[in-house]
C-alpha cells in the first residue's frame, strides 16, 4: 500500500485542506482505517479499497479521525487526483467515486498536459429542519443582529448535512467561538452536526462569499475547506435567491481565519423543482510514502 498527501482547494502548497489517500487499501480491516485517519489526524483521510474499477468506478470510503462518513467534498476531489496520477497516469475527463452516499463523477481539466481543475457533481441538495436565530446566536457568540434575518438557518445535505447560517458582516465571522457544550447540546437533537457560517463581505475582493465551517463533532474544531459543506451552501444560495438568481457561479473563500487561505469554485443551477450543484477547485501534490 502507498499513500499520498496533497492539498486540496489551495493556491499554494500548504494551503487548502490537506488530505492522506491510501491506494489498494483492500487488505485493511475497518479498525485499521479508522486507527490510520485517527493517527494522521486531518479532517478526512481516504481509502482506495482496489486500484481496479467496479461498476465503472473505484470504490472508496472517508474517515474523518473519529469515523466513517458517507461523502465529502475535499476527499473526494484529492482521490480522484490521485487516480489519474497515481492509478490511471493518462489523462482522463471523468472519474467516478463509488461512496457510502453513491456514485460521485468528478471531471478533470487539464492544462499543458497536467490536471488544473477538478470539479464533482454533487447529489441534488435536500431542505430539512430550520433553526431560530436566538437559538444559534449564543453557540456562536454572535449577537441577534449579526444573523441575516432575510434568510433563513436551515440543515442542508447533498449528501452529508450541515447547518447553513447567514451572517451579515466579515466582522462577525471573524469573532466566532463556538461554545461546546452549547454546540452539542444542539446536534444532538439534528441531523446536521456541522455548522457553515457565510457573509457576503470578503478578505479578497474578486471573491463573493467569506466561510468557516465547524464539525467537532466529527473531531474537527473548524475545517479550513469543505466542499461538501460548499455543496449545501451552493444548494441553498440558488434555492433562496441569494443572489437575486436560480443560477450561481462563484469563488468562495475558507480557511482564511485560522491562516490556510483555500478557494472553492461553486456552480449551481435551479432545473424544474431540482437543483445541480458543483463544486470545484485546485490540488496540489505535497508527499507520497510507502506502508511498510
Amino acid at each position: 500500500m502507498q499513500f499520498y498527501i496533497v492539498d486540496v482547494f489551495a493556491q499554494a502548497k500548504y494551503n487548502g485542506n490537506q488530505l492522506a489517500v491510501v491506494t489498494n487499501a483492500n487488505t485493511l480491516a475497518d479498525e485499521q482505517m479508522q486507527r490510520i485517519a485517527r493517527e494522521i489526524n486531518y479532517s478526512e483521510t481516504t481509502f482506495i479499497v482496489s486500484n481496479e474499477i467496479r461498476e465503472n468506478g473505484y470504490d472508496v470510503r472517508i474517515f474523518t479521525p473519529a469515523q466513517e462518513i458517507p461523502f465529502a467534498g475535499h476527499p473526494t476531489l484529492g482521490t480522484a487526483y490521485i487516480i489519474q496520477k497515481a492509478i490511471i497516469s493518462q489523462p482522463v475527463e471523468t472519474i467516478n467515486l463509488n461512496l457510502k452516499v453513491g456514485q460521485i463523477p468528478v471531471n478533470l481539466h487539464y492544462y499543458n498536459g497536467d490536471v488544473e481543475l477538478l470539479w464533482m457533481q454533487q447529489k441534488a441538495p435536500t431542505f430539512h429542519k430550520k433553526l431560530a436565530a436566538d437559538a444559534i446566536a449564543p453557540i456562536l457568540n454572535l449577537n441577534l443582529e449579526d444573523i441575516d434575518t432575510n434568510f433563513p438557518i436551515q440543515e442542508v445535505s447533498t449528501g452529508l448535512p450541515f447547518i447553513i447560517v447567514p451572517l451579515k458582516k466579515l466582522a462577525a465571522v471573524k469573532q466566532i467561538k463556538v461554545n461546546k457544550e452549547l454546540y452539542f447540546n444542539l446536534v444532538n437533537t439534528t441531523e446536521a452536526k456541522s455548522i457553515l457560517v457565510f457573509c457576503p463581505e470578503t478578505y479578497k475582493l474578486e471573491n463573493n462569499l467569506n466561510v468557516r465551517v465547524f464539525c467537532d463533532y466529527l473531531g474537527v474544531p473548524e475545517d479550513p475547506a469543505t466542499g461538501s459543506a460548499n455543496g449545501c451552501l451552493a444548494g441553498y444560495l440558488v434555492e433562496y435567491s441569494y443572489f437575486g438568481t436560480d443560477t450561481i457561479d462563484i469563488c468562495v473563500e475558507q480557511g482564511y481565519e485560522i491562516g490556510r487561505d483555500s478557494l472553492l469554485l461553486l456552480k449551481a443551477q435551479k432545473k424544474d423543482s431540482e437543483i445541480q450543484v458543483f463544486v470545484g477547485g485546485k490540488v496540489i501534490m505535497v508527499a507520497k510514502g510507502e506502508f511498510v
